[in-house]
């Protein structure tokens, strides 16, 4: 087929984006509320939670591999890629919903508890995420629909995003009588979007269809898949990409719950979201109304501030990246190439990252601009790491005749799930290092370092992920060369049929 003719319909794409939406809801809890619940709710130290997240990683170098190498020598009459978001969807939903339970258990078994659920759900993500992003890889050859397949599953990325990092403390509250720390406001919690997820996972299982297939002679050989992708320079720019974005946003994300918590200055956030956070309609804000679906009060006291405020801070944030990924990501990568556009972007991301640190504690609207103009410059390029990644697994091809998609996903997949691990585990050794101790009053010392994490430390390895961008060769013109080659190979081998 070719590549012109490979037109995936919206009702597809948006079928296979409900797949990120269900492995979003437990990503962006790993990524934004995995340290903060270890610490204020579990009760376990920030070094000792930041030791769990990294050595999580020494397990995935195992078993991330084996998973792309698994899926890609997966025969089903539904494809390679697409029994594997069925069959890990249940077992995905268990251990997430354990993640965030806490047993009635001694200090050091806790850690041994926390550390063992954490590591088994992220070997289950591996085995649901990696095919699932494999299997975006291989809906169309064509370019521009694999951009537009990547930007509408970022849409319900994105709105899953916005439900996790909005409503999770507001419902932790409803559940959890009224406070954001309570265990079982987060086991349940988590169980309702364990639940969805499944819901979401089955619907990609359903509506999606696989339509690239590896060279009909390619025979199977670990040994050259692992040869041609060590020898990949555009993988291996992708690799190193992935790591420090996405040390970067667990760093940031993690760190943003002690910034709100201990930093920002609770009573000009109650002013700010009682008077200011949108306009009101009689005596309550439209966002209080929203709220108070949840439970809780309409006038924000200091006892809830921090989940209304943080709450508030990030739906603002979504909102944004959502406008982003929608109106700026196709156009922008369509007129300039996927590389310049993420060059550009990133780099003021770093910028409006680094700006957190300046801020004052009372001054709670630069806060909330600051947080738009990182979220807007941020939003183009949330697509494109993906779209790439399907470009990388196309370029490999071009060079070896060969094709290893599940293989090449596999190594950003470890990437992504190592950056998530180094910048949880960053974040701990900061604010410990600084003197953090949870649920009390922080040291002037201590904020020092909860505002580090928030700021400048991730502005840094922001602007060391740009860096590797320059080391990936794919342009918009080899891009284009690549996929007209490709085209002309695969019709070829058609015809020979």
């Amino acid at each position: 087929m070719n590549a012109q003719n490979q037109k995936v319909s919206l009702g597809e794409k948006i079928g296979y984006s409900m797949g990120d939406g269900a492995a979003n809801l437990a990503f962006q809890m790993m990524m934004m509320f995995q340290m903060f619940f270890y610490t204020d709710v579990f009760g376990i130290k920030a070094t000792a939670a930041g030791t769990i997240l990294l050595v999580a990683r020494l397990v995935d170098a195992f078993v991330d591999p084996v998973a792309g190498v698994l899926a890609d020598r997966t025969q089903t009459r539904w494809g390679k890629y697409r029994p594997w978001v069925l069959w890990t969807a249940i077992p995905f939903a268990v251990f997430f919903v354990l993640a965030f339970t806490t047993p009635d258990l001694g200090e050091q078994m806790k850690i041994i508890y926390a550390g063992i659920t954490y590591t088994l759900m992220m070997s289950i993500y591996s085995f649901n995420n990696t095919p699932y992003s494999s299997l975006g890889g291989v809906m169309s050859s064509d370019i521009h629909e694999r951009t537009s397949i990547a930007s509408v599953r970022f849409v319900t990325a994105t709105v899953a995003t916005f439900i996790v990092q909005g409503l999770t403390l507001p419902l932790v509250s409803k559940f959890g009588n009224g406070q954001a720390n309570d265990p079982k406001g987060w086991m349940l919690t988590i169980g309702l979007f364990a639940v969805v997820g499944i819901v979401l996972f089955f619907i990609t299982f359903v509506s999606t269809k696989e339509r690239i297939a590896p060279p009909k002679d390619q025979k199977n050989d670990f040994k050259q898949d692992f040869k041609d992708l060590i020898h990949c320079a555009p993988w291996k720019a992708m690799f190193i990409l992935t790591l420090f974005l996405f040390i970067t946003l667990s760093l940031f994300g993690s760190a943003m719950s002690y910034y709100f918590n201990y930093y920002v200055d609770k009573r000009a956030l109650q002013s700010f979201v009682t008077d200011f956070g949108l306009v009101a309609v009689g005596d309550i804000t439209p966002f209080q109304k929203f709220l108070n679906l949840f439970g809780l009060i309409s006038k924000p006291d200091l006892s809830n501030v921090f989940a209304v405020g943080y709450s508030f801070f990030n739906m603002i944030g979504q909102l944004v990246t959502l406008a982003g990924v929608v109106l700026l990501s196709q156009p922008l990568s369509r007129k300039f190439g996927k590389r310049n556009v993420f060059v550009v972007c990133m780099t003021l991301t770093a910028v409006f990252t680094g700006l957190f640190f300046f801020v004052d504690a009372d001054q709670i609207g630069w806060i909330f601009i600051i947080n738009i103009l990182k979220n807007a410059a941020y939003a183009p390029t949330i697509p494109l790491l993906w779209a790439m990644m399907g470009d990388v697994a196309d370029f490999s091809e071009w060079k070896n005749r060969r094709r290893a998609t599940g293989f090449a996903f596999a190594g950003v997949v470890f990437a992504l799930k190592a950056g998530l691990g180094i910048g949880g585990a960053l974040c701990g050794v900061i604010v410990q290092s600084f003197g953090f101790v949870a649920n009390t009053a922080q040291s002037e010392h201590s904020l020092n370092g909860i505002r580090l994490t928030s700021s400048l430390v991730p502005a840094l390895t922001f602007l060391i992920a740009t860096v590797a961008l320059f080391f990936y060769p794919i342009s918009k013109r080899v891009n284009q060369q690549i996929q007209a080659e490709l085209s002309e190979r695969r019709n070829v081998d058609s015809n020979k049929l």
